[in-house]
């Protein structure tokens, strides 16, 4: 019974000992993984997988020698160093990695394992188990060359903190290799309050798995700022807690060009919002949208002339049609499209407008397209009455130039013919390109023959320098094409001014020299010099506009000012700036004195800089008159120096005027004029006299300097005075060099209640177009058409086309420089309502000025 126990115990025993066999061997054939035994470096047995993994077939690897796996002895060897000490002495040995090499002689990489078959006795053999890890390093690698080579910046955080991070982070935000890892995630952002907000934002996104995108401002860790673009992503959504990867790109520049194209988006809208013209934009024959002066022009709502018909604002089909053909075959043409046309507003009212448009790309001008839009209902106005006026004034050149063409013919042909012998005789090197002249070279030669001449023939000779007064005015406003035709027209009138034997040369710009050889006395060229100021004092018309200029000549003469042809023209040339300084228009010879001027200017000049503060400047009046009842209408505020105080020299305005436009005290000492005109009317008033309107002259430079209007405001509310006794005098020149700016500021001024007036009327370069735009209440007629007025009969014909022209724009007209009672009864009789000059006053201090006055 014993016995049969114990068998049926032992049969047991090797049933479970069967089955564990089997399952072992079950498990050892089909494991996923590589598995070895090896024993003194033979390989005793392996599973099917460790014989597919190196390319065997099953059994081929058993008895073989281990190194046959490897891909050299000196690899063999080396693993051998790192595994042998470990598993000799008990403990596992493992290696993430390590190249083996196929039967047929590939590589491949393993994570490779081993323990000794018996941890206590040394020779029992080892177990090895391989796992094929090729795929998953070199997707290990590919991520490392990624995370490396990235552009962008790629950083991991755990809790908060950075644990690892590739070299564009490190480059974008100033770390090197290390010093990054273990910061807090805080450094990156400029403040708590970004930081929380940041962590605010993502946490709804992360803690779902979710990525998380924004953009913000970030912080390098310099301390500067760069503003970046960020994307999260928890690394296993399965559990958020593991950590985030972060991708940050640098989107600082990007950011930047955003802004910058933002507010050129809100500029360009101010411009269209705040444009004096109407502008709109048109496809397939309708207004797509338009800005606000559109709306206004044509008398619409805001928005309500988006997406109507363009025909809808011409007067007629006809009209509309033509305009469509026109504008289609500028298009066409690749022009821009200008026209003038009358449109019709939305009440059907009608105005001129003038019409640019062009397509946005010329390459297809059959699209959209912008129209700008300007109504020039009154400049169509004013241009037709000019042309009335310039249709008779030229009636009356053309009369006067018919009497005198019979007297002048023989001396234009002797002028032909002599300049065509010259033009024969001399290279072009030696004359002017623009008007024929001699130049600079050839006066010196002519200039050297004529002293020899003098000194053979006991002579004398004169060198005369000629300027010509505000030439760069009328260059620079009506252009160098109108400037060059007037310097022409000069030259012509020099040439016929001097006598044949005397030589006109251009030295440049507007300067000209006149060589007067064989003279006996200075007197003689002071008549030359006469003659020329005469020649240039009627009008130049050109272009439709009737323009003046005058002459400063200085003279020098041979051999008393000089005995070369240097210093002759030095001396001439100082004495042509005496004549400008003495009021243009003159001659001046040369004196040793004027070498004197320069210095005699700065000692002004310096003066000049404290006489304001030592209350050396004094107001002058001149009245003005009505020329009806010869009494007194206004009186202009004129400025003296008073220099060294109150017994020190009365200098003249042309001597220190100049000075200051120059250097900008004009601006101080003109808001001075203004405050103590004003405070003399109101002491006047409280003297119980009846104070007339003072005129107050408002030169170029103080009318465009940005604080006039404040200053003025100023005044008048410290003085108290009313705004209508205070006139404001501005030059014709300065008026129109500044266009829609100037006529802002005159409207800031007549909003205030002060009148306005056009002083040395006729010597610019008038445009009646705008002077109806601008507004002016009285226009000052300057004395250069007064002075000859009873012996000239073109300047009494433009004195009445002024005064005509002005009546018919409601302006009143003052007439400068009124001396004799012949003028004033032509003045009179022509329909002038005022007038000023010599004839009534000279300009007298306050004490005088008050004896014309009234009283209550």
């Amino acid at each position: 019974m014993l016995s049969d126990a114990t068998d049926d115990l032992r049969a047991q025993r090797e049933e479970q000992l069967r089955r564990m066999l089997l399952e072992q061997k079950a498990i050892f054939d089909n494991a996923s993984v590589g598995i070895l035994f090896s024993k003194s470096q033979i390989m005793m047995r392996c599973n099917a997988r460790m014989a597919e993994m190196f390319g065997y077939a099953p059994g081929e690897m058993e008895g073989l020698h281990s190194s046959v796996v490897f891909e050299s002895l000196e690899n063999y060897a080396a693993f051998g160093r790192e595994a042998t000490p470990l598993l000799g002495a008990g403990q596992p040995f493992e290696k993430p990695a390590w190249r083996f090499k196929r039967k047929d002689g590939s590589l491949f990489w393993c994570r490779v394992r081993a323990n000794a078959v018996d941890t206590e006795h040394r020779g029992g053999g080892t177990i090895w188990i391989l796992e094929d890890v090729t795929d998953t390093l070199q997707t290990q690698m590919e991520v490392e060359a990624i995370m490396t080579n990235a552009s962008m910046s790629i950083l991991f955080t755990k809790n908060r903190v950075i644990t690892r991070y590739n070299r564009g982070f490190a480059e974008m935000f100033g770390y090197d290799d290390k010093s990054g890892l273990g910061v807090q995630g805080r450094a990156l952002y400029p403040s708590q309050e970004a930081y929380d907000k940041l962590g605010a934002e993502a946490f709804p996104f992360l803690s779902i798995g979710k990525p998380f995108q924004t953009e913000m401002e970030m912080q390098r860790a310099d301390g500067s700022t760069l503003w970046a673009q960020l994307i999260g992503y928890v690394v296993n959504p399965e559990d958020p807690s593991q950590g985030t990867i972060w991708v940050i790109e640098d989107r600082t520049e990007q950011k930047r060009a955003e802004e910058a194209l933002r507010n050129a988006l809100l500029e360009n809208q101010a411009i269209l919002d705040s444009a004096v013209l109407g502008i709109s934009v048109v496809e397939n024959g309708r207004n797509l949208r338009c800005n606000r002066k559109m709306e206004e022009l044509f008398g619409y709502a805001p928005g309500e002339m988006n997406h109507l018909s363009v025909q809808a604002f011409y007067a007629d089909k006809d009209a509309w049609e033509h305009a469509r053909a026109a504008t289609v075959r500028d298009f066409q043409n690749g022009q821009v499209n200008v026209s003038e046309y009358e449109l019709v507003r939305k009440d059907g009212s009608t105005f001129w407008a003038r019409l640019s448009g062009r397509p946005f790309d010329l390459a297809h001008n059959s699209g959209r397209s912008v129209w700008l839009v300007d109504d020039i209902t009154a400049r169509r106005e004013a241009a037709e009455a000019v042309a009335r006026a310039r249709d008779e004034l030229e009636l009356r050149v053309q009369e006067r130039t018919a009497e005198l063409a019979g007297a002048n013919a023989l001396l234009q042909a002797e002028i032909v013919e002599r300049r065509q012998v010259e033009a024969r005789v001399h290279h072009m090197a030696y004359h002017d390109s623009l008007t024929g002249l001699p130049n600079r070279a050839l006066l010196s030669d002519r200039l050297d023959r004529a002293m020899l001449a003098a000194q053979r023939f006991d002579r004398k000779l004169a060198v005369m320098f000629i300027d010509l007064d505000r030439f760069k005015t009328i260059n620079d406003s009506l252009g160098h094409m109108t400037g060059d035709q007037l310097l022409k027209e000069v030259a012509s009138r020099l040439c016929r001014a001097v006598r044949a034997s005397d030589t006109v040369a251009r030295l440049g710009g507007d300067e000209f020299v006149v060589l007067v050889p064989g003279i006996r006395l200075p007197d003689e060229a002071g008549q030359v010099a006469e003659k020329i100021i005469e020649a240039l004092s009627e009008g130049f018309p050109l272009e439709g506009r009737n323009l003046h200029i005058t002459p400063s000549i200085g003279i020098s003469m041979y051999p008393d000012d000089g005995g070369d042809v240097e210093a002759l023209m030095r001396n001439a040339d100082s004495a042509m700036y005496h004549a400008k300084a003495s009021g243009r228009n003159n001659h001046q010879f040369f004196k040793e004195v004027m070498n004197q001027t320069a210095a005699r200017h700065f000692e002004l000049e310096s003066s000049l800089r404290g006489a304001l503060a030592a209350n050396e400047f004094e107001l002058y009046f001149q009245p003005i008159m009505d020329i009806g009842t010869r009494r007194l209408h206004a009186m202009e505020v004129l400025l003296r120096w008073r220099r060294g105080g109150t017994e020190g020299e009365l200098v003249t305005p042309d001597q220190f005027i100049p000075i200051i436009e120059e250097n900008g005290m004009i601006v101080p000492v003109g808001e001075w004029v203004i405050r103590q005109a004003c405070e003399q009317i109101m002491l006047w008033q409280r003297q119980g006299m009846v104070p007339v309107p003072l005129a107050v002259n408002l030169s170029p430079r103080q009318f465009m300097h940005r604080g006039l209007l404040a200053s003025v405001r100023a005044i008048l509310e410290d003085t108290g005075i009313a705004p209508s006794m205070i006139e404001f005098e501005i030059t014709e020149t300065a008026l129109m060099q500044h266009g829609e700016q100037t006529l802002e500021i005159l409207g800031h001024i007549n909003a205030m209640g002060i009148r306005l007036s056009i002083d040395d009327f006729g010597t610019g370069y008038s445009s009646l177009a705008y002077l109806k735009r601008f507004p002016v209440k009285k226009i000052k007629i300057d004395r250069a058409f007064i002075k000859d007025l009873e012996q000239s009969a073109e300047d009494r014909a433009i004195v009445a086309a002024i005064i005509a022209l002005s009546d018919s724009l409601q302006l009143s007209v003052v007439a400068e420089g009124v001396e004799t009672e012949g003028q004033y009864a032509l003045l009179q009789r022509h329909g002038c309502q005022f007038a000023q000059g010599y004839l009534f006053s000279q300009p007298v201090p306050h004490a005088t000025a008050q004896l014309l006055l009234p009283r209550c």
